[in-house]
């Protein structure tokens, strides 16, 4: 008998100095826009997995504050089932687009750029309303 099991990956919501989160431009399907990410290879924490991506996605190193939530929806990737655990973090410095990201910015809840790919407005919208109840 064979087994299909989901697929691990990690993303992660980097909070910036003075404000805003970063997101990277997707150079490979599915276009858009989304949180900096990627899945987690064999042997590798969820952590170290999310400080590689967060390198190779933005050049930022990052410190990791929290896990936030994991998101599961199989049709969260239109590519396979995965599920994402998802991280806070804090970097300084200035992102750069590296690896698979053909650009990247700073966005704030109300300046978010369009479109946001897999479930990343959601996990987005999560946040936002999640750090407005702790203020």
């Amino acid at each position: 008998m064979t087994y299909r099991n989901p697929v691990p990956t990690v993303d992660i919501i980097i909070e910036m100095e003075g404000g805003g989160v970063v997101l990277i431009e997707r150079d490979n399907e599915p276009h858009g826009w989304a949180l900096p990410g990627g899945f987690v290879d064999y042997g590798e924490s969820l952590e170290t997995a999310a400080v590689r991506e967060v390198k190779e996605e933005t050049s930022l190193d990052v410190d990791l504050i929290e896990q936030f939530h994991t998101y599961s929806n199989p049709a969260r990737d239109p590519r396979q089932h995965t599920i994402s655990t998802v991280f806070v973090a804090r970097a300084g410095g200035v992102p750069r687009a590296a690896s698979d990201a053909r650009n990247i910015g700073v966005f704030t809840g109300q300046s978010l750029p369009e479109p946001l790919v897999f479930d990343h407005a959601d996990i987005l919208k999560d946040y936002f309303s999640a750090r407005r109840n702790k203020e």
